[in-house]
């Protein structure tokens, strides 16, 4: 279900003359009785929004005085969300003639032509105050203040997104409010500026209006809207023709595949900044530590210390909360485990909140390999809103990938990536174009199933760059075959280096004629421009194994020298673990 709330305007809107009409009453009752939580969002005061509706109790929370007072009618809690104007401000305006004036807890209102005295009584006394204007009414409120800001702080009481939202209103005060969620429609009573803005327009006017919104919602929960709402999908990038191209921002995955080293955590990573962006709440499962230094989530779990499920659900309890998961603490075994534990935990999160709305799954082949199975079969239809990261999609559970809607491929065998996942489906992947052997840095294709067309992209890179796999480098576990291995000239030695701290620990140990072994043949550098895909580190390192060349012998000087000057290298690039 993506919209789990509405909420509504009052005055011409839900109510017809000032009153809820039966039939309206019973479409909120119907609708609220799916378990969607239905919000009031009204310029009026409290106080007179009592007077003319007596059965508040039909809404879970109501917003009133334009976005500046939050009342919940179950608990009959009031909070002011902005501090009132100084008493001043009414009584001047009294002065200067401006009648009818009435106060709320915040909100200062008056009545149409009176705008221009209330300006200038503004700025007589300096305030920072604004003017909203809802058709004939004039309300000034302090600076930010708007039903938008107001629907945000009822929307996070409530544990929900503005992403699952759709707003209905018919004013000018209702352009901000309608704008910042997923769906705004305008009855059809509304401002001609309104309509133009919406998403949709009912053919019902007042309570009529809202009484068919609701029946849409019941019949298909907007799906028919979706294709309207494109404001809302992610920039992956543009394609040959300049022309954007977007991943749908609800109901599709994604799957971003290709071999190491072309570029996977660049698009990741501008992806995921986007989604932060816009305000889309993600929970990152993160096997190797490449997003531990993530500045727009909260962390959970290191190298020493595993994260738990509950920790992870317990941070998402808040919808403006992203979280990373750093599995780096797990074992490889475990985290399969731990992903099995997590997944339905988010699914229900989702199915009772609509969020998090993307459930990013780095290196997926270790969390969900080929032999994943759902324990519930039922959780294989709600496998959505998920970015997939894998070199190989065929390591990865065929129930996950059947739930994929769109694939980027990158690297230098794009074609392989698609054939690998196509054959892991039981399809067969569209051709690329001929000759196409390898993509530049930042280009990708991207193929929607079952569609036979595919389109070249070029990704959009996330603007702040990241330290990647700063700590999986240094404290994690690579693969056996992406580890460093010191033997020796003759083969006597195996000693394995899984990270950046066990090589500089084995090399402090290992004796000189091992060391200047590896060293001369410069295997140090190779194995950083290739497992560790750090070229600066690489590029340091090599000029120490180049400089070091023409010395003959296991010249203990030589080797503790360049064990330094190695150690210094690394440890200047990657920070020592605490």
């Amino acid at each position: 279900m993506r919209y789990h709330a509405l909420a509504t305007d009052y005055d011409g809107t839900v109510a017809t003359h000032g009153t809820i009409d039966d039939a309206t009453a019973e479409a909120l009752a119907r609708l609220r009785a799916t378990g969607r939580k239905l919000l009031l969002v009204t310029g009026r005061q409290l106080a007179d929004l009592q007077t003319v509706c007596p059965d508040l109790g039909r809404f879970d929370a109501i917003v009133a005085e334009n976005g500046a007072l939050l009342y919940h009618p179950a608990s009959r809690e009031v909070r002011a969300l902005a501090a009132a104007p100084p008493p001043e401000f009414a009584e001047a305006l009294r002065a200067r003639g401006v009648e009818p004036i009435s106060t709320g807890q915040v909100v200062v209102a008056t009545l149409s032509p009176h705008e221009n005295a209330v300006l200038e009584v503004i700025r007589a006394l300096g305030l920072e105050l604004q003017v909203s204007f809802n058709k004939g009414a004039v309300m000034v409120l302090p600076s930010g203040v708007n039903k938008a800001t107001g629907l945000e702080a009822a929307l996070n009481e409530l544990g929900l997104s503005r992403h699952n939202v759709v707003a209905i209103g018919d004013a000018e005060n209702d352009h901000a409010f309608l704008a910042s969620c997923a769906c705004g429609v305008a009855v059809a009573n509304a401002l001609d500026s309104l309509k133009a803005r919406a998403d949709w327009v009912t053919r019902g006017d007042h309570g009529a209006g809202v009484q068919e919104l609701c029946d849409a919602l019941l019949r298909d929960d907007l799906a028919a809207l979706a294709p309207r709402l494109g404001r809302h999908d992610v920039l992956l990038g543009k394609d040959e023709a300049d022309a954007e191209v977007r991943i749908p921002a609800y109901g599709g995955s994604l799957l971003v595949t290709g071999t190491s080293g072309g570029g996977k955590s660049t698009i990741v990573t501008g992806l995921i900044e986007r989604m932060t962006e816009q305000g889309y709440q993600q929970c990152i499962v993160d096997p190797e530590g490449d997003y531990a230094h993530d500045e727009g989530a909260v962390v959970l779990g290191s190298a020493k210390h595993a994260p738990t499920v509950d920790e992870v659900i317990d941070v998402l309890a808040s919808p403006g909360r992203n979280v990373v998961a750093n599995l780096l603490g797990l074992e490889l075994d475990q985290r399969p485990l731990f992903a099995t534990a997590l997944l339905p935990r988010l699914l229900d999160l989702r199915a009772r909140l609509g969020r998090p709305h993307w459930i990013v799954l780095d290196e997926t082949h270790h969390l969900l390999p080929a032999t994943w199975q759902a324990a519930d079969p039922a959780l294989a239809a709600q496998l959505s809103g998920m970015l997939l990261v894998t070199v190989h999609p065929k390591h990865v559970s065929p129930v996950v990938l059947r739930a994929v809607d769109h694939v980027v491929a990158i690297g230098r065998t794009p074609q392989e990536a698609l054939d690998e996942f196509a054959a892991a489906r039981g399809e067969r992947a569209p051709r690329l174009p001929m000759g196409e052997t390898g993509l530049a840095a930042g280009e990708a294709f991207i193929w929607s199933p079952p569609e036979r067309n595919t389109a070249r992209v070029r990704t959009i890179p996330g603007r702040g760059e990241r330290t990647r796999h700063a700590r999986k480098y240094a404290e994690g576990a690579l693969e056996p075959d992406e580890s460093f291995y010191f033997r020796g000239p003759d083969d006597r030695l195996n000693l394995r280096a899984q990270n950046l701290q066990f090589f500089l620990q084995v090399a402090d140990g290992v004796d000189a004629g091992t060391w200047l072994y590896h060293l001369r043949r410069r295997d140090y550098s190779a194995w950083m421009r290739k497992s560790i895909k750090d070229e600066g580190l690489a590029g340091e390192v090599a000029a120490i194994e180049a400089a070091a060349a023409d010395h003959e012998g296991g010249d203990e000087a030589l080797a503790d020298e360049t064990r330094g000057r190695v150690r210094a290298v690394v440890e200047s690039h990657y920070t020592a673990p605490a």
